[in-house]
């Protein structure tokens, strides 16, 4: 299948591992650039090594980002000012019972889970309205 996706640059949040590294591997496969995150080099490494393993010739750049820090979110938006294509997926849960789920783990879930998706299609929305 040819998507037509060589030249454009994706970026994938929570993408070391998963849904995340399935939809990076398939990016790559179509010709697409990815950008990969993750919250530790030695992940980013790892994943961007299957990615390689599966397609030799993609262009796979990786940034460590914690997306419940808000300065590192930015860093990344500095880093990455445009892309073609943005895969929201990064995701945090605690395996625990409902009742034992603190405030502060609810913040910590919903800065991640929901505002990381927000800030970035806040940044990218707009450019990507201007492209063809």
């Amino acid at each position: 299948m040819d998507l037509q996706l060589t030249g454009k640059t994706a970026l994938i949040t929570g993408s070391t591992a998963g849904i995340g590294l399935a939809i990076a591997l398939r990016l790559a496969a179509e010709g697409a650039e990815v950008i990969i995150t993750g919250r530790t080099e030695a992940r980013l490494a790892d994943a961007k090594a299957t990615i390689l393993q599966h397609t030799p010739a993609a262009i796979v750049r990786g940034v460590a980002v914690d997306f419940g820090d808000v300065a590192q979110v930015d860093a990344l938006l500095a880093q990455v000012p445009t892309v073609d294509i943005l895969v929201n997926n990064v995701g945090i849960f605690e395996p625990k019972p409902f009742a034992e789920i603190s405030d502060a783990d609810w913040l910590r879930f919903f800065e991640v889970n929901v505002l990381s998706g927000v800030r970035l299609s806040r940044q990218y929305f707009p450019l990507m309205l201007k492209q063809d």
